[in-house]
């Protein structure tokens, strides 16, 4: 059921990404030629995934520093989510009111009802915010609200996954590349041959659904491999643990190994230890609860993939968000970064000997690692370094 409803979500808008991506793609022709292959590659790419030139390459916003900023998240009930906060409050708001650029910051939560969350994204446009970011929502269901709030003068952000509209400047890791990766990674690890069981994150969801268009690309050429599932683990260790425990005791046949989405990966450990069965592979994305355990059983798992942490993943379109405000003119309506592989050694050296596996934490690569000024300006007509711009020098609106 779940399968069919992602693949109706796509019928309903590839004609739309068919033709923003045939009217032009100059954006991405812009882009250095290593970035295209690895992260624009359109045999690496969700088909959805708006590649169009950015509505916003001569924008500027209407009123000069510092900017009032609406921040309209779809839900709160993981660490992940708790994660962005902490790296928002704690980090960014203080930085950039320092700087002068930032006045306040409106938080709103939709609990992933979309009808909620369109009527909080017009009510922040009429507060007289100067932009909106979103994060990890439904790619289509935003699009009326977001031509809104561009027509009254406010620039729209999608974080950790796209929305379809083309007044939306998308920003996140190429997660077809993640999912890609997650699921070689997951064939090699057992060897070519088995079944694994695929919990997948908020169906429907753009970042939920690209990534499992690569694990299944991955997975159709291991033909070997058996594909259980997919089980919605909503990016939650509790959701993610009482499905695989459901799963596991309806289903008792040998399994060799679960590629699930972070931030899941603890409630997967978790299932497979109350179960009583052997611990299998599963992919171990940032939560430091799992790479605890893998610290803590050095041979359990070759490897680890971030393919979002989410306080380096929101500093991304944050600080996307404002060199669009300052007029820096992004070039292409999606930016995308690399997920990152952590190795054996890599995670021995990071995570501490004395971690706890019942942390709920995130490791994060640091937003440099993630995507660092120098990258982000390879993705704009006219790049500066934001933190050094002059709030006095912003044009005045006419």
């Amino acid at each position: 059921m779940r399968n069919t409803i992602s693949h109706m979500l796509r019928a309903a808008v590839v004609t739309a990404s068919v033709v923003a991506a045939s009217a032009a793609n100059a954006g991405v022709d812009e882009l250095p030629a290593e970035i295209q292959e690895k992260l624009y590659n359109p045999d690496l790419m969700d088909p959805n995934q708006p590649l169009g030139d950015s509505a916003y390459r001569d924008w500027v916003a209407k009123n000069p520093p510092p900017w009032k900023i609406g921040y309209a998240s779809s839900y709160a009930g993981n660490t992940w989510r708790a994660a962005v906060m902490d790296r928002l409050q704690n980090e960014l708001i203080p930085k950039w009111k320092e700087l002068g650029m930032i006045e306040e910051v409106i938080v709103t939560q939709s609990n992933l009802n979309d009808a909620t969350q369109i009527q909080q994204i017009r009510q922040l446009v009429d507060q007289g915010v100067d932009a909106i970011i979103v994060c990890c929502s439904n790619p289509t269901a935003l699009n009326a609200s977001v031509e809104y709030a561009y027509n009254n003068g406010v620039a729209v952000f999608s974080g950790i996954g796209y929305l379809t509209s083309p007044y939306s400047v998308n920003s996140s890791a190429n997660f077809v590349v993640g999912g890609r990766m997650m699921g070689e990674w997951m064939a090699n690890e057992i060897g070519g041959n088995g079944t694994v069981l695929n919990v997948e994150g908020i169906p429907g969801a753009s970042a939920s659904d690209s990534q499992n268009v690569g694990i299944e690309a991955a997975m159709a050429e291991n033909p070997d491999i058996k594909v259980k599932g997919p089980l919605a683990g909503m990016w939650t260790d509790q959701v993610a643990q009482a499905e695989i425990q459901r799963w596991l005791a309806t289903n008792p046949g040998k399994l060799d190994g679960i590629i699930i989405q972070s931030a899941s990966e603890l409630g997967a450990l978790r299932a497979l230890q109350q179960s009583g069965r052997e611990m299998i592979p599963i992919t171990i994305g940032s939560e430091l609860g799992a790479l605890c355990y893998w610290r803590n059983n050095p041979d359990y798992v070759s490897a680890a993939i971030h393919a979002w942490p989410p306080g380096d993943d929101f500093e991304m379109i944050w600080n996307i968000m404002i060199r669009t405000l300052q007029g820096q003119g992004p070039k292409v309506q999606s930016i995308l970064t690399e997920p990152v592989m952590m190795t054996r050694d890599e995670m021995m050296e990071a995570i501490p000997a004395d971690c706890s596996e019942q942390s709920d934490q995130w490791y994060h690569p640091g937003i440099e690692a993630w995507a660092g000024k120098e990258f982000l300006d390879n993705f704009f007509l006219r790049p500066a370094d934001p933190e050094a711009y002059d709030p006095a020098s912003h044009p005045k609106s006419n």
